[in-house]
């Protein structure tokens, strides 16, 4: 259901311009984003800034608009949820492998997925970062990334755990329910 519009210039433009995508930004927010339960919440949240923004002032592309609107809308609702992760780092699902020829669809997830994983590391707070890259990237053990900090194994093991759990939250927020 569109939002209510007051001018008719603005509702001429919304018929015109925005409505026609709305089969499609449903489908892309319910494929982008299948854990969401409140796609419709970002529909119309979406519809909102794009009739704000278009009143103040041309929008060059609605669509393309509108789209990057509800993806930002929808990141938006899953960072804001605080979720606590009920499956102990020691049985974290096995890292997945993709065998074979991936189809253009799966090479697509993957690098989606990837962004994702990227997105969620770089919100980790510095120092829980830092150590979660050097353990996972750099391939360092406990004890070398706390003698390159200064700092004890045991803190290296709990910041590496954290940032593996917040990371994964963070994935399984997004619709991923199993790390890649």
């Amino acid at each position: 259901m569109p939002p209510p519009i007051r001018n008719s210039d603005d509702a001429r433009w919304f018929a015109e311009h925005v409505l026609p995508h709305d089969a499609a930004l449903r489908a892309y927010l319910r494929g982008r984003f299948p854990a969401m339960q409140d796609v419709e919440d970002v529909v119309q949240d979406s519809y909102l800034k794009i009739l704000r923004r278009q009143s103040a002032g041309r929008i060059s592309s609605a669509k393309t608009y509108l789209f990057t609107v509800a993806r930002n809308t929808a990141l938006k609702v899953f960072r804001k949820r605080q979720r606590i992760s009920d499956v102990p780092v020691n049985e974290l699902p096995e890292w997945r492998v993709l065998e074979g020829g991936p189809t253009v669809a799966d090479a697509t997830n993957t690098h989606l997925q990837d962004a994702l994983i990227a997105e969620a590391i770089a919100d980790l707070p510095a120092r829980c970062r830092e150590i979660f890259k050097l353990r996972v990237a750099g391939g360092l053990s406990h004890a070398e990334i706390a003698g390159r900090l200064g700092l004890s194994e045991s803190t290296v093991r709990v910041q590496v755990a954290r940032g593996l759990a917040r990371c994964l939250r963070t994935l399984r927020e997004s619709g991923i329910e199993a790390a890649p």
